[in-house]
């Protein structure tokens, strides 16, 4: 099965992503283009190749990072390929999610491959795709849990502990303690047992183990499901190119506006009725500074409050420019970072990143570093074949599952009530309207004020007949189990616990039912369309 349901359907889709998939002249000077359009891939492609960028630097620190962990040929191919001065990037990335993280990540992923491969048929250029792993957060809540789908179609959260440093420190410095191997037994004793939960298991064990950094597994794991399709990943804590970047680090220190040019362009999506991602302080310089933690920095009459201590401007800059592996950008200023790095022409966002990548265009001018072309991701629910036949069947939408009420029960029961009972019902309806709007028209030949009391005992007739229709539904229901547990099972693996699944279920999950192969199905079969959310059935 593969359906396409348009994302202006869905509740969850917002207006500024549904805007930029159907009308894009609505947001087109928030954007550097339209990626619908190949004369805008043309022009991204001659910005990135014109601007100065050390690619030997960023492609031999990528080979070291691919060496130290395995990488497969493919992948170590794909990067060398980096230092040719034709290429170009097509990037996504995501912090370092246990087990992966949910199923966009992988999404994201083929999505990046996917329209890399367009971008080097349509423009003869050597193109690659990146996954910029985010391991400089320190948000430990965030990456520390995956949930799964337990044998029967519960949602359960496999979580870590909290390793020294965790939720302080940059993810990329945390190292996995032993409680890894509790949360693999966890994610052992929990999903349900395929042809598949070995191996799967055995490759998740090689890459979380203890002692190996939380971002370390997390690339590993990435890598060995996808490198063979030639995707790049790459830990963005790498010390070795962040000299490449101190001059953007040094000029933000120099002189903050990062923060006032997001902020002005945040406001001007408001104003157009979109909403704001980013709503930074005005004082908020888009710098971490890195000491064994992570901390804010903020702009303090002339100087800059790092944390809690107040250091001169000056010496901060000095810092900047002679160790620019102790700072981190923030999410403001990390796509200038990226695109600075790698010959970036498009930049593969989820649903929060294209919202926050229009109010970057002033920022990406400051710092003359071209900004990338942004596509959605693709986005998916994975069905298996019962679910599938269920909705197919029942002609039922899949948006209509999502609600935690019974709503779209109630009117499929109703469709499966005996033919005889709904027109015994309709016309029972039918003859009480009918004979008192008789007798309510008849009634000022003796007392026209009786018509008032004759149109009150008609709506308690009329509530009446609604309360017992509710009764024979609710008498369906009890009478029709089958039918309640097929609704409850879909709606469990569509919308877990009411959330979108792709948001929810990591892809572990579906890594173990259908296998490895399962990555090369959702890359042949998974279309490139902005404007649909699909619906497959591995």
């Amino acid at each position: 099965m593969r359906l396409a349901i348009d994302v202006r359907r869905l509740p969850w889709v917002s207006r500024l992503a549904a805007d930029y998939a159907f009308d894009f002249p609505k947001l087109a000077r928030f954007y550097p283009g339209d990626p619908a359009r190949p004369d805008a891939w043309a022009d991204a492609i001659r910005r990135t190749q014109a601007f100065p960028r050390d690619r030997s630097a960023l492609a031999g620190a990528i080979a070291a990072q691919q060496t130290r962990r395995g990488a497969p040929a493919e992948a170590l191919a794909a990067a060398a390929r980096l230092a040719d001065a034709r290429a170009v990037a097509v990037v996504t990335g995501q912090q370092a999610g246990l087990f992966g993280g949910p199923l966009y990540t992988l999404l994201k992923a083929l999505t990046a491959v996917k329209l890399a491969a367009r971008a080097a048929a349509d423009h003869g250029v050597p193109a690659v795709a990146v996954f910029w792993v985010e391991s400089e957060d320190h948000d430990w809540q965030e990456v520390s849990s995956c949930g799964v789908f337990d044998g029967e179609m519960n949602r359960r959260a496999i979580s870590l502990g909290t390793p020294p440093g965790a939720g302080e420190s940059p993810v990329s410095s945390v190292l996995l303690d032993p409680s890894i191997l509790a949360a693999i037994d966890g994610l052992r004793a929990t999903l349900p047992a395929t042809e598949f939960t070995g191996a799967t298991l055995d490759a998740l064990s090689r890459a979380y183990r203890p002692g190996a950094g939380m971002s370390e597994a997390f690339c590993t794991w990435l890598e060995s499901l996808l490198g063979r399709l030639g995707l790049v990943v790459y830990d963005s804590a790498e010390p070795a190119t962040k000299p490449l970047a101190a001059g953007l680090f040094s000029r933000e220190l120099e002189a903050p506006a990062t923060a006032r040019l997001a902020l002005a362009q945040g406001r001007a999506l408001v104003e157009l009725g979109y909403h704001a991602q980013v709503v930074p302080h005005e004082d908020a310089v888009a710098l971490f500074a890195l000491d064994g933690t992570r901390q804010p920095i903020r702009s303090r009459d002339g100087a800059f409050l790092v944390g809690d201590r107040l250091v001169p401007a000056g010496d901060l800059v000095a810092l900047a420019r002679a160790h620019p592996e102790r700072f981190s950008p923030n999410v403001l200023l990390r796509p200038v970072v990226q695109d600075a790095l790698f010959p970036t022409v498009c930049y593969v966002a989820g649903p929060s990143e294209l919202a926050y990548q229009g109010e970057l265009g002033p920022v990406y001018e400051r710092f003359g570093v071209p900004q990338p072309l942004v596509a959605p991701r693709a986005t998916a629910t994975l069905l298996d074949s019962a679910a599938s036949k269920f909705l197919a069947k029942h002609d039922v939408a899949l948006e209509a599952l999502q609600p935690d009420d019974e709503a779209a029960l109630n009117r499929l029961l109703e469709g499966q009530l005996p033919k005889e009972i709904e027109e015994a019902h309709a016309g029972a309806a039918q003859a009480v309207e009918g004979g008192m709007a008789r007798l309510i028209d008849a009634l000022p030949l003796i007392d026209a004020t009786l018509a008032g009391a004759a149109r009150s005992s008609l709506g308690r007739m009329q509530h009446d007949l609604r309360a017992l229709h509710e009764k024979i539904v609710q008498a369906a229901k009890r009478r029709d189990e089958t039918l309640r547990r097929q609704f409850a099972r879909t709606r469990a693996l569509a919308f877990p616990d009411g959330h979108p699944q792709e948001r929810s279920i990591g892809f572990v999950s579906f890594l173990n039912r259908y296998g490895p192969a399962l990555v090369d199905r959702l890359h042949d079969e998974l279309p490139l369309d902005a404007g649909a959310h699909w619906v497959l059935t591995p």
